[in-house]
């Protein structure tokens, strides 16, 4: 049962994008006080979201560009500094912890198929070895589910985890759907969170020293879902409806309303949202948006949205084409920020190039997925 107060745990975010993942842990009751991305534009919008939702700067800042190279701070130069700040933060707090969502598109099943032998892939292992070399009091690691599912990927991830089993972390996992915690999108990813010993132990929970697994009912997975995939999926919700334009389409029956993006444009306001007018204007074939029906998401692009149903999983790279439910266009920035369910003041920077808006909008781990997971771990670490 909670008793006091626990101290503010600290955090260092890496691979932290625009900050979606961030921002859950940060409205949840974390500290987060390192900032770790390479690709600067990702950077800007970062801070600049922070200024739209007044959040305070990191305490140790932003860590961008060259000096952000996880592949670096495993073993190069800007190791060092990390070093130094670590002993600063655990002068000053009393838990610090680990978060990223590595790169995936290696272990996608839709995506490049690589594995750890690709670019991305090898940073999965870098975030891996800087945890076992800093020793964070807490990790959490999150990525798509082919790393799990998938066979030769999943040997790969039964070696990080044996290699954080050695560096002394007990763990859990779980593969989470983003629609259980409120999220309109269908959108599965694996969790690996872990702990290390002595943290356990001061919490109160027994540990089985033959195995580095967390017993499953110590750790509250459940506290935050409220759609589970048992019966989320079950709803009658709609199929398909020839499109329409702007034709006026009454939301069905028997079906929970907050889980469609209809519910979210409104409620995200996303015709008077400052990124409502950044959307890809084509060139051509804009006779083809018109053909495909509401709701037909059964191809790899040209998916159209239905109003009154969930988003497929929110990718938006080349191939893949989201059309709106009811107007002859792609989905503006707007529009898939309301899908990632981030509030409404969230915005990007208007300097941002539409490619990168969108591909940053789809890395992200959907904000009320991530706050769930944060306000997870922040009532496990009140565990006594």
């Amino acid at each position: 049962m909670p008793n006091s107060p626990c101290p503010i745990p600290c955090i260092f975010s890496f691979f932290s994008g625009s900050g979606f993942l961030d921002l859950g842990f940060e409205l949840s009751g974390f500290n987060v006080a390192y900032v770790n991305e390479i690709f600067p534009p990702f950077m800007q919008a970062y801070r600049y979201s922070r200024q739209c939702l007044n959040l305070p700067l990191p305490e140790y800042g932003y860590c961008e560009a060259e000096e952000a190279d996880v592949t670096q701070l495993v073993g190069g130069k800007p190791a060092f500094r990390l070093r130094e700040l670590m002993q600063d933060a655990r002068k000053h707090h009393d838990i610090v912890g680990f978060i990223a969502g590595p790169p995936c598109p290696d272990f996608s099943i839709g995506g490049k198929n690589r594995g750890q032998e690709g670019d991305k892939g090898k940073l999965s292992a870098s975030y891996i070895e800087l945890i076992c070399q800093q020793q964070p009091d807490f990790f959490l690691f999150e990525n798509v589910k082919g790393l799990w599912r998938t066979k030769k990927h999943k040997a790969f991830y039964d070696e990080l985890k044996l290699k954080l089993a050695d560096a002394g972390y007990f763990f859990l996992e779980r593969l989470i759907n983003a629609i259980e915690y409120g999220v309109p999108q269908d959108r599965d990813r694996i969790i690996l969170i872990g702990f290390r010993k002595n943290l356990i132990k001061s919490l109160g929970i027994s540990l089985d020293e033959k195995s580095q697994m967390l017993p499953e009912n110590s750790f509250p997975w459940d506290s935050q879902i409220l759609y589970p995939k048992s019966e989320v999926f079950a709803y009658p919700w709609p199929q398909r409806n020839l499109f329409g334009g702007d034709d006026f389409l009454p939301c069905p029956d028997g079906i929970p309303q907050n889980l469609t993006v209809e519910f979210w444009f409104q409620k995200n306001d996303v015709l008077n949202h400052p990124n409502a007018a950044d959307y890809f204007q084509p060139r051509a074939g804009i006779k083809r948006f018109a053909e495909v029906e509401e709701g037909d998401d059964s191809k790899k692009s040209f998916k159209r949205l239905h109003r009154w149903r969930y988003s497929p999983t929110a990718c938006y790279g080349n191939n893949e084409v989201h059309l709106h439910p009811y107007k002859v266009r792609r989905l503006s920035v707007a529009e898939t920020l309301a899908v990632q369910s981030l509030p409404k003041e969230f915005a990007l920077p208007p300097q941002m190039t539409l490619t990168n808006m969108f591909k940053t909008v789809g890395n992200g781990v959907p904000y009320l997925a991530s706050q769930a997971i944060a306000q997870t771990i922040y009532l496990f670490l009140h565990t006594k």
